[in-house]
């Protein structure tokens, strides 16, 4: 989906929600789907890859994050997380860490829906205050 106009965040929701079919989720059968925006106008889906080894499991945004920075990009606006109907879901919180990486100023913007499938939309600071980042590496390094 490269070289699009401005996405609105119901075409990112739609976007997240038909990433949702390509989900692997035969334990769970909790197929989630994201789609990330990139700030080049590209949006990259992501879905869960659930694995026997419960600890080898990825969430559907780390999968978008990993598949758009393999593809050369870091620079993200938004990104939308769809699961099942009605439920109302976040990013967990390794993947509110994931997403905090790439906006340490906490502006990425991230669209969900609440139980009744209405639209809700966040940054990644307002659901990962104070998070951990490069800043705090820097800070530990000086003597």
């Amino acid at each position: 989906m490269a070289g699009m106009d401005p996405i609105d965040d119901a075409a990112l929701m739609a976007a997240a929600e038909a990433a949702r079919g390509a989900a692997h989720a035969p334990y769970s059968r909790f197929a989630v789907g994201a789609a990330l925006l990139a700030a080049d106008g590209t949006v990259v889906p992501g879905c869960n890859v659930e694995n026997a080894s419960f600890g080898a499991t990825i969430c559907a945004e780390r999968t978008a994050v990993v598949s758009a920075v393999s593809g050369g990009r870091r620079r993200f606006v938004a990104i939308a997380v769809a699961g099942p109907a009605g439920i109302a879901l976040g990013p967990c919180g390794l993947c509110r860490q994931v997403l905090s990486e790439f906006s340490p100023d906490g502006s990425l913007r991230v669209v969900t829906r609440d139980a009744a499938g209405a639209l809700r939309a966040t940054t990644i600071g307002a659901l990962l205050p104070a998070a951990f980042g490069a800043t705090d590496l820097d800070a530990a390094a000086k003597p």
